[in-house]
């Protein structure tokens, strides 16, 4: 079996010097491009274009588009009745975009379930830098003054691209997609891009659809490519949530 040849992107490329989807390996699933830099013009066009950026410390850039793809519709994510009566007493309070560095770094963070992270130093730089240009956006919840658990990703025009979620205690990054979900819902988003299934993301809603569809949604709800403003500027009770 021949190797795949991977199509090169060097650091002076334009942000679209990306090949077809189609020229995307099989095998490992997706990888499309390797090399070129992660500012926030590339960065921008990839999402826009069904592309993400997926490597670890010591590697260059490695450039992804997975079929199928994992997305979720805000109106079909799915959370237990228990946990949902759970909330109605919930000491737990949600906000947005008070603390995008805090939750990259929890993300970021080693965990005992996994080999160290694929969230580099480089990454944490340039989502931090589409954060303060209004591009990247993050869900927090706390338990008091501590961060507890929390999510972050893109928003352009009405697709989420999330990026990576944590949890310091039992079930916050499902209330935080929860608030996430409500958000989108009420603001007429289309789409949660998930990236790559997992049984998590599946159990709550989350499906797979084929690369070329996924295109098709993109081009209808990424034009134009429109930054999201209308976050909620407070801390509210997750009971609010239920």
């Amino acid at each position: 079996m021949s190797t795949p040849r991977i199509h090169w992107i060097s650091n002076d490329d334009p942000p679209q010097a990306f090949p077809e989807l189609s020229k995307a390996c099989t095998e490992p699933d997706g990888l499309l491009a390797a090399g070129g830099d992660l500012s926030a013009e590339r960065l921008l066009y990839a999402y826009q274009h069904g592309i993400f950026p997926w490597y670890s410390e010591g590697q260059v850039v490695l450039w992804w588009s997975p079929d199928p793809r994992c997305v979720l519709a805000p109106n079909e994510f799915h959370l237990s009745r228990r946990l949902r009566r759970e909330l109605r007493t919930s000491e737990y309070q949600v906000s947005f975009n008070q603390a995008f560095a805090g939750v990259v770094a929890e993300c970021a963070a080693s965990r005992e379930s996994q080999d160290g992270t694929w969230i580099t130093a480089d990454m944490a730089v340039s989502y931090n830098d589409l954060h303060d240009k209004g591009w990247a956006h993050s869900v927090e919840i706390w338990h008091g003054n501590n961060l507890v658990g929390g999510l972050y990703g893109l928003a352009i025009g009405r697709v989420f691209f999330g990026e990576s979620m944590f949890s310091r205690v039992s079930q916050a990054s499902k209330i935080a997609m929860l608030a996430l979900t409500n958000w989108l819902l009420k603001h007429d988003f289309l789409l949660l891009d998930c990236q790559v299934a997992s049984p998590h993301l599946l159990s709550l809603g989350a499906k797979l659809i084929s690369r070329p569809s996924f295109q098709d949604l993109l081009l209808e709800a990424c034009d134009p490519p429109i930054r999201f403003a209308e976050w909620p500027s407070e801390r509210e009770s997750v009971a609010t949530l239920a």
